[in-house]
């Protein structure tokens, strides 16, 4: 009965997704990207050749699952990688990543589906991150006996694997060849439901985000508009994230504000300057003059791909996405020994729980918390400390790509040179 309502449901997701493309600008990049893509496939990728598979549901378990990829491409040049999306957010920004020799969107999960891609694709073995689960391509893997790791993965008890009626989504577990956690709390949920191959690894963005300081690139621009002055930089943030921040201006005359959306389409941008009406945007930063550029306390990013740079910059972060599905990527503020100020929705993150248990992350309900939490933070003992908490969390957490490569090496699964 189950597996008939996931097949059901995944042929709903499908007619839905037809409805909302014709006014969802996503919804329509997944729609086209999706059509007739194992056509686009089969014409693309080069034959008689072994993929590595990556799977990635957007592009923050891209992040999770790059420091992987990027040992691999370093220590075994001759490996070929595949990369497939499910969300266009990390598609699209995603798509000419130099880790991969392909990447497409991931194909519906349906069974003629998943025996053509994995027939087309003929990969030696799978990598996927984090919660993503798809029954018929996890069930076909198992078939073939290809190997089906999860790295970073991360269980709670809340979750439909753990419920009474789950028994259909724990068959899907089953078919993982093994678990790379980020705690030891997720090994011991799935011993709990029979499952034993599974150990502690951490998360593989640790890995990643504690270079971004050694790697971050100079922006001219930003450093012209930050000056000397104390900036907070706010990363991934929607409209209730700026309508907090316009308050918290409002109150510190003395603050700036580097502000970079997480979506830059026009509409958000217009929204956002409506709120700060004397804002600096990014793409026309040259065009101001040396008296509008001192006169403004806010610039907005109106590109993707230069948040891990900006942190560089500031004194506090603020994650936006706390007022809706969840925080966006805190360890990349941290990494730079920031300390991180986000909302409410933040329990599905276990770097959001460590960094509040350390006194490195603030999470804030409304424009009374938020103002309160900067105060406190214009303390610099305080600041201090709370700087020297968030960086040492991301030193002291790094390892996890190393557990994974030693794994795929015992285990034969990497092609020497």
């Amino acid at each position: 009965m189950m597996r008939f309502l996931y097949d059901l449901g995944i042929l709903i997701y499908g007619l839905l997704l037809r409805v909302f493309a014709l006014f969802n600008a996503k919804a329509k990049l997944l729609l086209n990207g999706r059509k007739d893509l194992l056509q686009r496939i089969e014409q693309t990728v080069e034959k008689d050749q072994e993929y590595i598979w990556f799977h990635f549901a957007s592009l923050g378990e891209f992040e999770q699952g790059r420091a992987v990829m990027e040992q691999i491409k370093i220590r075994y040049p001759n490996e070929k990688i595949i990369v497939t999306f499910f969300s266009p957010s990390g598609y699209e920004i995603r798509k000419n990543t130099a880790l991969a020799d392909y990447v497409f969107y991931l194909p519906a999960d349906t069974p003629r589906n998943s025996r053509r891609f994995l027939d087309l694709i003929n990969p030696k073995f799978a990598v996927f991150t984090k919660y993503e689960y798809w029954y018929h391509y996890f069930k076909e893997l198992n078939k073939r006996k290809i190997r089906l790791l999860m790295i970073s993965a991360i269980f709670r008890e809340d979750q439909v694997f753990f419920k009474q009626y789950g028994g259909f989504f724990r068959s899907i577990l089953k078919n993982v060849s093994f678990f790379f956690t980020q705690n030891n709390e997720s090994v011991h949920m799935l011993k709990w439901i029979g499952i034993t191959n599974a150990g502690l690894a951490g998360d593989t963005r640790f890995d990643r985000v504690v270079e971004l300081p050694k790697q971050h690139k100079d922006i001219p621009e930003v450093q012209r508009f930050v000056g000397k002055d104390s900036v907070l930089v706010a990363g991934s943030t929607w409209q209730p994230d700026e309508i907090l921040l316009k308050d918290l201006l409002e109150k510190n005359k003395d603050l700036k504000a580097i502000i970079a959306p997480h979506e830059i389409h026009q509409e958000h941008i217009d929204q956002i300057l409506k709120l700060f009406p004397h804002a600096l945007l990014f793409s026309k930063f040259n065009t101001y003059t040396d008296q509008q550029i001192a006169a403004s306390r806010q610039l907005i990013i109106d590109n993707i791909g230069m948040l891990s740079s900006l942190y560089y910059y500031g004194r506090i972060a603020y994650i936006g996405g706390g007022f809706g599905v969840g925080i966006h990527n805190t360890l990349e503020a941290a990494t730079y020994g920031m300390p991180v100020i986000f909302g409410p929705k933040y329990e599905k993150f276990q770097e959001a729980i460590d960094l509040l248990e350390i006194g490195a992350g603030f999470s804030i309900a409304n424009e009374k918390e938020l103002n309160e939490v900067y105060q406190a933070l214009s303390n610099s003992e305080k600041l201090l400390k709370a700087s020297l908490a968030a960086k040492n969390y991301v030193q002291q957490r790094s390892g996890a790509t190393q557990i994974i490569m030693k794994y795929l090496e015992t285990e034969k699964l990497l092609n020497k040179v």
